[in-house]
């Protein structure tokens, strides 16, 4: 029998109370704190990466500027709104720069390369010239120069939060690239030739700044481009390196 006790009841009235009215359950207390704190958690893990970024790594990328200047033609233009597509329509990069002109396919017999950056574990990534899914490779952008070539090798990859990165993953390689340092080397195996390039300039620009997809003919250089934040489609980071001369 479950034991009673009286309490008194501000009309003076006696009634009986069980144990259990007295008290919630404790293990359905215990299950709400643990909702909440799992609830916290996600949140957390959403949120610090990007809030990390933009007070660690977001300063690096703004406060530099390329090796040479950006065309006028390329200058931000405030007065724009871009529309930020969703992550299917992303996977194509001639929709990460709106306002640009993708020009002609230059011809070649070489369709595909590979990529490789030891920092990050990244190994013989294969790199589609003038590819448009992002989820199955790296993709130089049409009409930019070959490797060995005056101009700038301009690479998009795909990035997510950094803590899912995979240096196997197309969907996620590119998630570290904000973070690269000067001096930091990337190894591009082209048409039998392997190449060193070596990081220069990092910045962050927006949607609507073309200029990073401009060909300097002064040099060989490599542009590595990718999402900013981190998850996000907002800004983009573009890693600069310079070719190693041998």
């Amino acid at each position: 029998m479950t034991p009673h006790r009286y309490i008194k009841l501000p009309s003076g009235d006696h009634r009986p109370q069980t144990a259990s009215q007295g008290q919630g359950n404790p293990r359905l207390s215990l299950l709400a704190k643990g909702l909440m704190v799992t609830g916290i958690f996600i949140i957390g893990s959403v949120l610090w990466p990007i809030l990390s970024y933009e007070l660690f790594i977001a300063p690096s990328l703004r406060s530099q500027q390329f090796v040479s200047p950006d065309p006028a033609q390329g200058e931000e233009q405030s007065g724009i709104e871009i529309e930020i597509e969703n992550s299917t329509n992303l996977l194509n990069p001639s929709d990460w720069f709106p306002n640009a002109q993708v020009p002609r396919v230059r011809e070649s017999k070489i369709t595909h390369y590979t990529l490789s950056i030891a920092r990050f574990n990244i190994l013989d990534a294969t790199v589609a010239i003038g590819g448009e899914d992002l989820s199955k490779s790296l993709i130089q952008y049409p009409g930019s120069a070959l490797p060995g070539d005056l101009g700038a090798i301009i690479i998009f990859g795909h990035s997510i939060l950094p803590q899912f990165f995979n240096p196997k993953n197309y969907m996620s390689i590119f998630s570290l690239i904000p973070s690269m340092e000067l001096g930091d080397e990337v190894i591009i195996k082209f048409d039998g030739i392997t190449y060193t390039y070596r990081v220069i300039d990092k910045k962050e620009v927006k949607p609507d700044n073309i200029a990073v997809l401009e060909q300097p003919f002064d040099s060989e250089y490599l542009r590595l481009i990718t999402c900013t934040p981190p998850g996000t489609y907002l800004r983009r980071a573009v890693i600069t390196a310079a070719l190693v001369k041998t």
